[in-house]
């Protein structure tokens, strides 16, 4: 049976991926802030700046090493080194969730999954860096997932959507911006796929068709029941920008793929 460490099982996404895949594999994950962890066995505080992850791989031995670690950019630079100096010495496999950012520099077209990367941005130039530190390990060791803007009815972004609706503040939106989008529920159906497939690689998991993120947010409000929300445009262009990442090499079964209208549906 595999035995998965999920790195940073605390958060929105790595909590997700643990409720989806605890029923199935011996599965444990990191935390590092949260008092309702400690009392569970299957869970191991982990602060990247203060400790040393190589000591928890050597403890628990896992064979698959899920990333969804975020926080100080040194320290996750620092970490995943030392994850794949663990997979290098024991054969171990990774995934790694990694982010459309990677792509930011280049805004006129949507991005596929072998694609040149280049970004503009720290955030994804750290997923970059971190991507390339795992392509130097052999093939079957590794699955990079790159994800566009990430949604469900409890993510961070619709809640910070629902505070603003609520206390009607004009939310920002960008109508300048192509996109395409996913949501919890689908994506840890995915690894959960690409995990029992054994299926490695790069894979670009998002809606297979595009928005512009204004329409995106207004279609989002609406179906949460605000007719009339306050939104500040925010211009980035003159024209489109894209950052999107659509699957061509790597594609799913038709089960797990979706639009961004059954992302709405879904909130």
């Amino acid at each position: 049976m595999n035995r998965i460490l999920i790195l940073g099982a605390s958060g929105f996404i790595g909590g997700a991926l643990y409720k989806e895949l605890c029923n199935y594999f011996d599965t444990y994950g990191t935390y590092h802030t949260g008092r309702i962890y400690s009392g569970n066995k299957h869970f191991f505080h982990f602060d990247m700046e203060t400790d040393d992850v190589f000591s928890l791989l050597i403890k628990l031995r896992p064979n698959l090493i899920i990333s969804s670690l975020r926080g100080d950019f040194d320290a996750q630079v620092e970490t995943h080194e030392l994850i794949a100096e663990y997979c290098k010495a024991t054969g171990a496999k990774v995934i790694f969730l990694s982010s459309a950012n990677v792509f930011d520099a280049f805004s006129n077209y949507p991005s596929y999954e072998y694609d040149k990367t280049l970004s503009e941005s720290p955030y994804g130039k750290l997923k970059i860096r971190i991507e390339n530190m795992f392509m130097r390990l052999p093939e079957k060791q590794f699955t990079i997932v790159r994800l566009p803007m990430v949604f469900g009815s409890k993510s961070p972004r619709i809640k910070e959507l629902r505070y603003f609706l609520e206390n009607k503040e004009a939310y920002e939106v960008f109508p300048d911006l192509v996109m395409n989008v996913t949501n919890v529920d689908m994506l840890t159906r995915q690894i959960h796929y690409i995990i029992n497939r054994k299926r490695r690689g790069i894979f670009h998991l998002g809606s297979s068709d595009l928005v512009h993120h204004d329409e995106f947010i207004f279609e989002a409000c609406l179906k949460m029941g605000y007719e009339h929300p306050l939104f500040k445009n925010v211009y980035t262009s003159n024209f489109d920008r894209f950052l999107a990442v659509l699957p061509k090499d790597n594609k799913l079964p038709k089960h797990l793929q979706f639009t961004q209208s059954d992302i709405i549906e879904a909130l």
